[in-house]
């Protein structure tokens, strides 16, 4: 029987009891070892060379220089998994949105306060064992094509679902949208003190406009809704015109807001959808996509060479949801297809008994 050794993990924080409090977390997972710990970038480099280790923990306020410079070295350098460590105070939530647009394969939100420090580090061994295995690379510089002048919508709606490696796929996509893109609803996990920096950072960098959905607003051209998250689910509202519905419920397959959920939601428009796996951990929307593909919606996955983590876009792969594995710089041109007067309603060659 082959043994799997543990991966490697390197704690970076200024903080002594930080770091106990990571390492104790990490000692739960016999997939993981910690074989170091640095205080500052400085004890960071040296380690990271004298130990090769294959993930970071990575705290974003550090003295002397703090995480999100350090990062952006690292990438530059020496791409290495990072998994970012970030307060969840508004400047803690901004440099948390720039390390995973610099290349952190995720972050996880660190409470104002110690008593939520235990629940906040619930998932860290789960993150850190799929982070170490992400394809990860420096700087990127392969974009999506300059968006099409001469879109015309033919009336189908758009629903992307992301996790992990998301926000710079999300951007790579919504980069290639023109300014009257179709209107496209967006289950991205992440914490909710984070997605607000997101999407005001989408918004200043794409041409539609970009916003957290509000309950009962009307899905329309030119619009791109971010679930807000927190204990809030995404859906789309079918009852009369299209609309966002933000629902208070528990996780749904451990997250909130889930892909879950506004894929389910979307079922009495399925044939006006076209659905999108992006990249992530897990296996969230896969039965909501495949039910999806089956009333008729069109269903497409990102590939495996361009995903990050590719556990979400393999899961409608293999399950039969998704049609096809798009590449990163791809996605975008796909959907305005699909979403344009050339697209086709139905996936003709689909016989809805998709395994």
């Amino acid at each position: 029987m082959k043994i799997t050794r543990p991966k490697k993990v390197l704690i970076v924080d200024d903080s002594a009891t930080m770091r106990t409090l990571i390492r104790q977390r990490i000692e739960t997972d016999r997939r993981l070892e910690v074989v170091g710990e640095a205080r500052d970038a400085h004890e960071a480099r040296r380690l990271i060379k004298e130990t090769s280790p294959d993930v970071l923990t990575l705290d974003v306020e550090m003295p002397h220089m703090d995480g999100i410079t350090f990062l952006e070295k690292l990438m530059r350098l020496r791409p290495l998994p990072v998994v970012m460590i970030s307060s969840e105070t508004r400047s803690g939530s901004r440099a948390a949105v720039k390390a995973l647009s610099l290349g952190a394969v995720d972050c996880i939100g660190k409470p104002a306060t110690g008593g939520g420090l235990q629940h906040a580090f619930e998932r860290l061994p789960e993150l850190l064992v799929a982070a170490a295995s992400a394809r990860v690379q420096g700087p990127r510089a392969q974009k999506t094509s300059a968006p099409s002048a001469g879109f015309t919508w033919n009336g189908n709606i758009v629903l992307i679902g992301s996790s992990t490696g998301g926000v710079d796929a999300l951007e790579t996509v919504l980069s290639g949208f023109p300014e009257n893109a179709p209107p496209t609803l967006i289950a991205q996990h992440m914490p909710a003190s984070f997605l607000e920096n997101f999407a005001g950072r989408l918004h200043k960098n794409v041409l539609p406009q970009v916003s957290l959905a509000e309950d009962m607003e009307t899905i329309s051209p030119g619009r791109i809704f971010l679930a807000p998250g927190g204990q809030t689910h995404l859906a789309v509202n079918a009852a009369s015109e299209a609309q966002c519905r933000l629902l208070n419920s528990e996780k749904v397959n451990g997250h909130c807001p889930s892909v879950e959920v506004l894929f389910e939601s979307a079922l009495p428009l399925a044939e006006k959808i076209v659905a999108v796996m992006l990249t992530g951990m897990g296996r969230d929307g896969a039965k909501a996509m495949l039910k999806l593909r089956q009333a008729g919606a069109r269903c497409i996955a990102q590939d495996r060479a361009t995903s990050v983590v590719f556990g979400m876009p393999r899961a409608v792969l293999e399950n039969g949801a998704a049609e096809n594995a798009v590449p990163l710089n791809e996605v975008a041109g796909e959907i305005l297809r699909l979403c344009g007067p050339c697209g086709e309603s139905r996936d003709r060659d689909f016989r809805g008994d998709a395994k």
